[in-house]
């Protein structure tokens, strides 16, 4: 487990609150919202709805970072 490196700097309290719910989501919510946004973009690619396509397609990468915080958040916790 990574130790405080700098004490004197803290999560602020709307972090705080913000990691203290994120922590009770599955970390797999994540990962199915992104593979969910795969899939409604290839689906708006084949009705022709490229801009709408390329929208949604550019969900699953921040899906997926979200996902990775979750999991840092669980395993290290905060502050």
């Amino acid at each position: 487990m990574l130790e405080n490196v700098n004490p004197e700097h803290k999560e602020g309290p709307v972090a705080r609150k913000i990691e203290e719910q994120t922590a009770k989501l599955p970390s797999d919510l994540f990962l199915w919202a992104a593979l969910t946004s795969i899939g409604v973009s290839l689906t708006l690619k084949i009705m022709h709805k490229r801009h709408n396509a390329l929208f949604v397609g550019q969900w699953a990468a921040p899906f997926l970072l979200l996902g990775i915080y979750n999991k840092l958040v669980k395993l290290e916790g905060h502050d």
